[in-house]
């Protein structure tokens, strides 16, 4: 795991999260279940407050990454925003206390009743991607005799780097606008008597680890704002900064961001937006399950777990890697292919295939890593399984912030 995880680790061969050890924290509640430790939360998000302190950017949380209730309410009283990309994301932010000045609302598909929605609240940003939208925001304001704040989102034609499942700055991706098109808004916003033009926005993509990506992207926005003629007040740099799910690959380098972010501002004279979400939660966040049963054959060996990719998704819809710890440790090692597959009806229900393990054996307790973002937030109820549970552990203070789902309720 991780060097930077301070409150996720093996103390005396066991498993802690803070305080609380994992095994018994698996024998309290039913697995699967995904548990968070608010310490490492909190270190993290202060780790990137720290790294960007002289520029001071509005830190947008991005709610898609980890929408629980509890987090949000967390995050907000360590003075976070929120970046939602539905109504529903944004009524969860907004019930946890977050400030609708410290809102962005991006996405390319959002429907007149989102529109109105957000317009009523008021909220700080919203991030137009397309004409029509930007008409429509007019109309609905024009409407309700309001004038609404706007941004609107360039797509830079980037390459990031990353899978192309969560690319999102490349001319093949359906976000913001060309920068054509975004020069040609900019001209027509004379019309548009309803709109208040705040912000510029990007986001390149997702599970970024090199510099260069948002080097190239920092040039272009010169470029453009140059071209537009357009003292922006706001510029939203989206979030993408990647961490590290295997031992042997570096952290994103965030000092090295924040020289090129603060040679921009000092350019442009802009109040900087971010909207990390991964770089926050995800490694601040476990998911704990349970050997069902261990299928042995000439070729490997199968671990099946109670978990399956109802639970995570990740390693099947993006070929992720989420390193998978045994809770006790021993010095017993088995040297052959092992696979930990779940027991979804799916050949892609599977997690991880490592060369050597511990022994382990059936019912045995294990926990799977870094799911802090787009771990519970992905997961479905397909199979007709209940989506697990979710705990946050602060120091020695254990809380249930999710109830694992009722199967006959779901029925």
């Amino acid at each position: 795991m991780d060097k930077k995880i301070q409150f996720l680790k093996y103390k005396n061969g066991l498993f802690y999260v803070d305080n609380s050890s994992v095994d018994k924290l698996s024998r309290k509640f039913k697995t699967p279940f995904y548990c968070y430790s608010l310490s490492q939360i909190k270190l993290n998000l202060n780790n990137f407050k720290n790294c960007f302190n002289k520029i001071k950017p509005l830190i947008c949380f991005s709610v898609k990454s980890n929408s629980n209730l509890e987090i949000l309410k967390n995050l907000n009283r360590e003075g976070c925003g929120a970046d939602v990309v539905s109504i529903g994301e944004l009524k969860i932010a907004l019930k946890a206390g977050i400030n609708p000045k410290k809102i962005v609302f991006s996405g390319v598909g959002k429907t007149e009743e989102e529109l109105i929605f957000a317009i009523k609240k008021k909220i700080l940003l919203i991030n137009i991607e397309s004409e029509s939208e930007a008409k429509l925001i007019n109309k609905i304001s024009k409407k309700n005799s309001v004038t609404t704040s706007v941004g609107i989102r360039l797509n830079p034609n980037i390459s990031s780097g990353t899978n192309k499942k969560i690319s999102t700055g490349s001319s093949e991706n359906k976000f913001g606008l060309t920068e054509n098109n975004f020069l040609r808004l900019i001209k027509e916003f004379q019309n548009f008597k309803n709109l208040s033009l705040q912000g510029l926005s990007v986001h390149i993509g997702s599970q970024i680890l090199r510099i260069e990506p948002f080097k190239k992207t920092l040039k272009i926005l010169e470029r453009v704002i140059r071209k537009s003629k357009i003292k922006f007040k706001y510029v939203d740099l989206g979030g993408g900064m990647g961490i590290s799910y295997e031992n042997k690959i570096k952290n994103f380098d965030l000092k090295k961001y924040n020289n090129l972010v603060e040679k921009f501002v000092a350019k442009k004279r802009c109040k900087i937006i971010f909207e990390p979400g991964r770089l926050i939660v995800g490694n601040a966040g476990i998911l704990i399950t349970k050997i069902t049963y261990i299928k042995n054959t000439n070729k490997k060996n199968f671990v099946i777990l109670d978990s399956g990719m109802n639970d995570l998704i990740r390693p099947a819809l993006y070929n992720s890697k989420h390193l998978i710890l045994p809770i006790k440790k021993n010095k017993k090692i088995i040297r052959k292919n092992i696979e930990f597959v779940g027991p979804c009806c799916e050949s892609s229900d599977k997690f991880l295939t490592v060369k050597k393990y511990q022994k382990i054996k059936e019912k045995d307790f294990l926990l799977i890593s870094d799911v802090g973002s787009y771990g519970m937030s992905l997961a479905s109820n397909y199979c007709f399984r209940p989506r697990a549970a979710e705990i946050l552990v602060n120091k020695s203070n254990i809380k249930l912030i999710r109830r694992r789902e009722n199967l006959d309720k779901l029925i």
